[in-house]
């Protein structure tokens, strides 16, 4: 055989075997294509208010939700709500991640805190957090203190056990090379630990984000004169479901918002990896 026959032989085999690849792989990333489902949800949910499928009394239709949301805005009533539900998610956010964090690394670098934080950590799991709401309002009052102790509770879990699970999950074989290396302790966090945890708390990073949002949701109904579910509360009084839908969507947005904000930062923290997503 010749050397260009071989030459094209080696290409067709090469080129052969990409496609094989493109097959067997999820495809080309789709622009916008998370906003494609929730796209394709209110394109449906508006045929059907249109051909009057739906009672508008019980699921009004999104025109109809995007006037309430238009009329609560110019009177002043959805910004105040919104600002109030922010600040509460972001100091429980706050509070949660930072603890998640520390009690996962006091766990998973040593194991005398093992033994003193994960057996800790795995009973609160088990315990329902909402159904710690009673207890917490004996013992921090009824204002806004045992809200963000709440919502900081539903963040830390998950960000702990995912972060945990990470550390754990690190292979011993690197640290026989730090070892070896003569890495110091620092060192060794900082190009071992570090960036073998990051998968493992980006998981747990998003599951926290959307539980803040979950418990919220919640906790704004119990003794709150602002928020989004205080709102949502007050309009089921007064069987005002516009006004639900309202609080719903937004609560969904802000969702949608902060979980994909989590997934552009981890593509750009760990653009080293080659995986199915990217």
């Amino acid at each position: 055989m010749s050397a260009g026959a071989g030459a094209v032989a080696v290409e067709d085999d090469t080129v052969h075997r990409v496609r094989r690849r493109r097959r067997l792989s999820p495809g080309r990333r789709l622009p916008a294509a998370r906003m494609i489902g929730p796209a394709l949800f209110i394109g449906l949910w508006a045929i059907a208010s249109a051909a009057g499928q739906l009672d508008p009394g019980a699921i009004p239709a999104p025109w109809t939700v995007a006037r309430t949301a238009g009329r609560l805005w110019t009177d002043g009533t959805l910004p105040t709500d919104v600002l109030t539900s922010l600040e509460r998610a972001a100091y429980g956010f706050a509070i949660g991640l930072t603890a998640g964090v520390l009690l996962a690394l006091a766990s998973g670098l040593s194991r005398v805190g093992e033994a003193l934080i994960d057996g800790t950590v795995q009973l609160n799991r088990a315990i329902p957090t909402l159904g710690l709401i009673p207890l917490f309002i004996l013992w921090l009052g009824i204002g806004e203190t045992f809200k963000i102790a709440i919502i900081a509770i539903v963040v830390y879990i998950p960000i702990y056990l995912n972060t945990h699970a990470a550390l754990s999950g690190i292979d011993s074989r690197y640290v026989e090379l730090a070892e070896v290396q003569g890495l110091s302790r620092i060192q060794f966090v900082r190009q071992i630990v570090i960036p073998g945890a990051l998968p493992g708390f980006f998981v747990g990073l998003r599951l926290g984000v959307t539980g803040s949002w979950l418990g919220l949701v919640v906790l704004e109904q119990i003794n709150a004169t602002s928020g989004l579910g205080y709102m949502m509360f007050q309009a089921t009084n007064y069987g005002q479901s516009d006004v639900i839908l309202v609080g719903l969507l937004i609560y969904g947005i802000f969702g949608l918002i902060s979980d994909s904000t989590v997934r552009l930062i981890e593509r750009r923290v760990l653009s080293w990896r080659r995986t199915l997503s990217n």
